[in-house]
């Protein structure tokens, strides 16, 4: 064997190092949460996942700190006031569920102004200086009435169930049912607020059923089709077909009734996890990576021949969830490229 060492010169070290790309480390970096609203199962997964995915990555070094932070109530000025606040506290990166699209886009401008990176998800800010991941919810009401046209071609009476008003979620969603309707033969005979809560759709329809005319569907934005159903099941009417949005209820209803009487729908909603997707997004953003300003997702559908294993996937109370990881992030990203 040879005594010879090979030494490598100095300037031949330097363009190596110069030929790699250079990324920053995330581990002293700290990301907040900004959530505006948990009054629902969705949203009490979404939190949930980002304790598991961001806790983790927090555990491993990744990032020093993940911290999630939801207000009292559901309103845009207690929401910026959470942001200013997370300016104050030095975050290096937050991620925000968003009250609404436009009235947080002071307090974003002012935390990019400081530096600071700035990643909405599901409900996104309009802000320049701030990264956006949504699915296509427009899409989302179109693919409903879209699949109920393939059903019942010669039309019929549809019942609305719309979110939290001023949302854009609320917004897109019921943009995209209205489109689709437009070249259908639907017709949209009532609307009302679910919240996207079952406690609350299922008082907002029992109080306008009476006042309808017989429905051929009920079109739903996630989080109301089980109160929709136990709302229509205390009256004399015929079961309407009703679009689900992926609660574990939901699937259980449907599953119910699928095995008596062999009723059909489908069910569709982003899946909670995203805000994981948002973390990632977030924490590569701070790595040094190019990140397009906006990120789409598909939406998690649930078909009927899927309703079972659906169904034994989701735990009770919760939703049909996907959860990210750094590398679907990366995956994500080079899409948008």
């Amino acid at each position: 064997m040879s005594n010879r060492v090979k030494f490598i010169s100095t300037a031949a070290i330097l363009a190596i190092v110069a030929a790699s790309p250079v990324l920053a480390d995330t581990s002293d970096k700290r990301i907040a949460l900004s959530n505006n609203y948990a009054g629902n199962s969705w949203r009490q997964a979404m939190l949930e996942s980002w304790d598991k995915v961001a806790g983790a990555a927090v555990a491993d070094g990744v990032v020093a700190a993940a911290d999630p932070f939801t207000t009292a109530e559901n309103q845009a000025t207690e929401q910026a006031a959470q942001i200013q606040n997370m300016i104050l506290q030095g975050y290096d990166a937050i991620v925000v569920n968003a009250a609404s699209p436009t009235s947080l886009n002071g307090a974003v401008k002012e935390a990019c102004d400081a530096g600071i990176t700035v990643v909405s998800f599901d409900g996104i800010v309009t802000e320049p200086c701030a990264w956006r991941i949504a699915v296509d919810f427009r899409q989302m009401g179109r693919d409903q009435v879209t699949y109920l046209a393939e059903r019942y071609p010669d039309g019929g009476n549809l019942l609305e169930i719309r979110g939290l008003a001023g949302v854009f979620v609320d917004d897109e969603i019921s943009a995209g049912i209205h489109e689709q309707v437009a070249d259908t033969n639907f017709k949209i005979v009532g609307s009302v607020n679910g919240d996207w809560a079952q406690d609350v759709a299922q008082k907002a329809v029992a109080g306008i059923l009476p006042s309808l005319p017989e429905l051929v569907a009920v079109v739903t934005q996630g989080g109301d089709g089980y109160g929709a159903a136990q709302a229509i099941a205390a009256t004399d009417r015929d079961m309407p077909t009703i679009i689900m949005g992926n609660r574990q209820d939901e699937l259980a209803w449907w599953a119910e009734q699928k095995a008596a009487n062999g009723y059909e729908t489908t069910s569709l909603s982003i899946a909670p996890g995203v805000s994981t997707l948002a973390f990632w997004v977030a924490q590569q953003i701070l790595d040094g990576q190019e990140v397009p300003k906006d990120l789409k997702v598909p939406f998690l559908t649930v078909e009927q021949d899927g309703l079972e294993a659906a169904l034994e996937t989701t735990p009770e109370g919760s939703v049909a969830n996907v959860e990210y990881s750094l590398d679907d992030a990366k995956a994500v990203i080079e899409a948008a490229r």
